[in-house]
């Protein structure tokens, strides 16, 4: 396209079709991996063992041997207690497309791992799942806590996740319900999956947040004004615009519809990392928190000297600065139309920049719960809960909105999704016609809860949300799976389980039996 331009020196326009996206795009989560788990005769974990090939693609892309080696090995141990692992990882070149970071972004393939090995050996020793996660999860005396891949969790009480978990999902309910869905001749099955990722990587970079506070001018004393704020990183529907209008509304104590935000406009911010890591909240939000802080500071100065006080005696609160035991005050828009406030040069604009020094940790518990048609080994996911620490929560529905896209996505990972390839390397599934997403009536209403546990690594005490859905939930749903056709001994399904898949499963136990 560019040199057409150059050739022609005229814009020149190229539109792909869905076509090309199939062929071209690049894709996730091509592993082929061996894993052990050694644990003593009490169920205690001991040592873990990885051996991962991961497939780069034809040609490499920007995250790719990123993905499956720092990404994809370090939160291996997760939550729980396991003194050493040993890792390999060997990327190699294939003919197909090239992968590159798709939600979670190694993570779920971590997780994965570690989960489906718990199970295997919960199955093995003749554990209940959960209780064999609960005597292995890291207590919160251990932390901060060094994972064996060199991870420091900050901050986290695993046991009380995973306790809200099973009492919100019905763990201990669940024989009923399997007694209840065999009645009615379908194959039932629970299956759990916890989860830690890291948010807000140092390595990703800061971000720097300007907040200006602009009175309406030549409208008199109490007539408002607007908080703007600009920072470079862009949603891209997220609601990043609703959770900063709402920490300048918390800091300021302005009206929430007082609060202007443009993001990611490069003639108003000089640097922005954009989006990506789940950092937005942890490492944007932390900027404008402190780009509020130093209005307040400002503010101060300028009130002491329009309400005659000493800078010590002012006090901010709700959107007024008062002298201390007094009921002179003056509003925060008032403050800044004031002449004084243009004379004394305070503009009541602050520009603030935050570096983390460290990332967060944010983790929880998924429960599924699986109906299974024995007969076409349709599965049907009949329930399913979510638990999850995003430290404090700004908004609560922008979390839930996440929490239930990500779920999405990895059940359509678990269950429908997969690129596939004859031997000549043609892409067989380039259409929607063969590929198969997700549909709402595949889907169900999510149970969702949280557990705040704030981190100390930002003002905020937020942890990322983002990529939390797409990691735990494929375990989750697989091991759910592999709980339902339990009767027909310990069978190896890949993802995606297709009803295909679990029909022939099923099958080959029957023949066994």
């Amino acid at each position: 396209v560019l040199l057409a331009a150059r050739k022609f020196g005229r814009p020149v326009k190229w539109a792909g079709e869905r076509a090309d996206a199939f062929l071209s795009d690049t894709q996730g989560r091509d592993t082929e991996t061996d894993a052990e788990l050694a644990l003593d005769t009490e169920g205690y974990f001991l040592g873990l063992r990885m051996s991962t090939k991961a497939n780069m693609g034809a040609y490499l892309s920007t995250f790719a041997p990123m993905i499956p080696t720092g990404a994809g090995t370090r939160p291996l141990p997760s939550v729980y207690r396991i003194a050493t692992a040993a890792i390999e990882v060997k990327g190699v070149f294939t003919n197909s497309t090239p992968v590159d970071a798709y939600r979670g972004a190694g993570r779920p393939e971590a997780i994965y791992i570690i989960e489906r090995l718990i199970d295997a050996a919960a199955a093995a020793l003749k554990m209940n799942p959960a209780e064999l996660r609960r005597r292995n999860l890291v207590p919160p005396s251990a932390i901060p806590y060094d994972n064996p891949l060199g991870l420091v969790y900050d901050s986290g009480e695993f046991e009380r996740v995973l306790a809200k978990a099973l009492l919100v999902a019905d763990w201990d309910g669940a024989p009923g319900r399997r007694a209840a869905a065999l009645a009615r001749g379908r194959l039932h099955g629970i299956g759990m999956a916890y989860y830690i990722e890291k948010s807000g990587d140092p390595a990703i970079g800061d971000e720097t947040a300007e907040v200006n506070v602009a009175p309406n001018v030549g409208q008199g004393a109490g007539s408002g004004g607007i908080v703007r704020v600009s920072i470079g990183t862009q949603a891209t529907g997220q609601g990043h615009e609703t959770a900063y209008a709402q920490v300048i509304a918390e800091n300021l104590g302005v009206p929430f519809a007082s609060v202007e935000v443009r993001q990611g406009d490069t003639a108003a911010v000089a640097t922005g990392g954009g989006s990506g890591g789940s950092r937005s909240l942890m490492v944007g939000g932390s900027a404008i928190k402190l780009a509020a802080d130093d209005i307040v500071r400002q503010g101060k100065i300028a009130a002491a000297d329009l309400l005659e006080a000493a800078v010590t005696d002012i006090e901010f609160a709700e959107g007024f600065f008062a002298v201390s035991g007094t009921d002179r005050r003056v509003g925060l828009f008032d403050l800044a139309a004031s002449p004084q406030t243009a004379q004394s040069g305070a503009a009541l604009t602050a520009t603030a920049t935050f570096a983390p020094g460290a990332p967060s940790f944010p983790n929880g518990c998924h429960i599924c719960e699986i109906e299974i048609d024995p007969e076409t080994g349709a599965p049907d996911v009949v329930a399913y809960t979510v638990v999850d620490d995003f430290g404090r929560i700004i908004n609560p529905l922008l979390a839930e909105g996440q929490v239930h896209g990500g779920v999405a996505q990895g059940i359509g990972q678990a269950l429908f999704e997969e690129a596939v390839y004859d031997d000549h390397g043609q892409l067989l599934s380039g259409s929607f016609m063969d590929y198969a997403m997700p549909r709402a009536s595949n889907l169900l209403a999510i149970a969702t809860e949280f557990q705040e546990v704030l981190t100390p690594n930002n003002p905020l005490g937020v942890k990322g949300a983002g990529e939390s859905g797409a990691i735990a939930a494929p375990p989750a749903v697989m091991n759910a799976i592999a709980d339902a056709l339990s009767a027909y001994g310990p069978l190896a399904i890949d993802m995606p389980a297709t009803p295909e898949k679990i029909w022939r499963a099923i099958a080959q136990g029957r023949t066994q039996d």
